[in-house]
């Protein structure tokens, strides 16, 4: 029972302090997300054009982020570009999560795409729409149904995948709970405490994803 105590009267006094963190990853999960959305939609229209050498860097993109780690990406990220360009932690931590996140939605969106009847796209095109148009207007909009159970697991990962920005020193939820446990010589509260966060911000997440899908699922 002391444990317990111990954990709630960590978890109430500590609540400013993981608020801030709290607040650092959400900023950082939504910009990385959109980010990764726009880039993962780009190399995805890449992989199924018919051009050999766009299809080749689609896959070489989505080959380097599979074969390596992320914490390595963003340390690559942020120790390549801040030689290049002034970029701060928030920026490259969104850059890094946001490169990784990419790849795999890049995989769910040509996954969807390809998983609509060919016929729609020889109806559009009979309609006198461009091969463009017909992407957008008809197959996307579709793609992009089947794609939300599956994005929706893509930003839950995602938001999960932003802790690892605390190793280039963000003070975003785990930053906090690592940083708080160190000075109190305690890490275990701590640790517990950020659990819970993530555990609300995954709960909430799911949620709007679920409601999202019956809200398609009446549309059609």
């Amino acid at each position: 029972m002391s444990g317990i105590k111990h954990f709630f009267d960590v978890f109430i006094n500590s609540l400013d302090v993981f608020i801030e963190g709290f607040k650092i990853t959400i900023n950082l999960s939504v910009a990385s997300l959109i980010i990764a959305f726009i880039i993962g939609l780009f190399f995805a229209i890449l992989k199924i054009s018919n051009v050999k050498i766009l299809q080749w860097i689609a896959d070489a993109y989505i080959w380097v982020v599979r074969g390596t780690p992320l914490i390595v990406q963003i340390f690559v990220l942020y120790y390549g570009l801040t030689e290049i360009i002034l970029l701060d932690k928030f920026w490259a931590g969104v850059a890094g999560l946001a490169f990784h996140s990419g790849a795999y939605i890049a995989e769910i969106i040509r996954g969807a795409i390809q998983s609509i009847d060919k016929g729609q796209t020889e109806a559009g095109r009979s309609l006198g729409m461009t091969s463009g148009l017909t992407m957008r207007r008809i197959i996307l909009p579709q793609a992009f149904r089947r794609a939300v159970p599956s994005l929706g697991n893509q930003f839950i990962i995602g938001i999960k995948d932003s802790s690892l920005v605390s190793f280039i020193g963000m003070q975003e939820l785990f930053g906090v709970a690592s940083t708080q446990g160190s000075n109190n010589f305690d890490y275990l509260p701590f640790y517990l405490t950020v659990a819970v966060y993530y555990l609300i911000i995954v709960l909430v997440l799911t949620v709007l994803v679920n409601m999202l899908e019956k809200k398609m699922a009446q549309s059609d």
